[in-house]
């Protein structure tokens, strides 16, 4: 299935860096710790964790539900973005989804593809509205409400993670999912998920 060979490569690297952390030389922990997001690293200059942090998981379930999720939106966005569209959404929404979790837990060791997961769900709900179908009467309004609504509830979860990549996918979904974009000015879908990971960087400089 070539067309979703995007979904497929970001799913290998997930599951390579949650395989590293648990054989690596050296504890879990340190591993975990190695790759992981919190404000001090990004204040001694360690920018580079915005990516590893995502595709960073502790646990099992952790990288299960993520990798059952992504696997499931890859085949729905992908052949309708094309793979460099997709994979810019896909770290888009991670860049804001780093962005809000240092927002709202800067002291706090984050990580996960939960951010750009959240990101590709919203992103998908916004197409399924653009084009005339209701998304809560989809699997994926439904899935989208029903994690937001654990994000909330269970303790431990990063709620600015979540949040981050959920609003960045919206807005990045928007332009790249409208029909009439693809009308008008083709170079906005590409555009504005560069701008939003800018903005993301932007944001995070702000906080230091």
């Amino acid at each position: 299935m070539q067309h979703i060979f995007a979904t497929r490569v970001l799913i290998a690297l997930n599951v390579f860096a949650f395989l590293w952390t648990l054989t690596s030389s050296g504890s879990v922990e340190r591993n975990q710790f190695d790759l992981g997001l919190s404000l001090v690293f990004i204040q001694n200059g360690e920018w580079y964790r915005i990516v590893t942090s995502g595709f960073l998981h502790f646990g099992l379930l952790h990288i299960g539900m993520n990798m059952l999720l992504l696997w499931q939106l890859g085949q729905l966005l992908e052949p309708a973005l094309g793979q460099a569209k997709f994979t810019l959404l896909y770290f888009a929404a991670m860049f804001g989804g780093a962005a809000g979790a240092l927002a709202l837990t800067p002291d706090g060791l984050t990580g996960g593809a939960s951010g750009a997961v959240f990101g590709l769900m919203a992103a998908a709900a916004v197409g399924l509205q653009q084009r005339g179908v209701n998304p809560m009467r989809t699997g994926i309004g439904t899935t989208l409400i029903l994690n937001l609504l654990i994000t909330f509830a269970i303790p431990g979860i990063s709620i600015g993670g979540h949040v981050g990549g959920a609003l960045t996918g919206a807005v990045v979904g928007y332009a790249m999912l409208e029909p009439r974009w693809t009308r008008t000015s083709p170079v906005i879908g590409w555009a504005v998920p560069v701008v939003a990971m800018a903005l993301s960087v932007f944001a995070i400089g702000t906080m230091l």
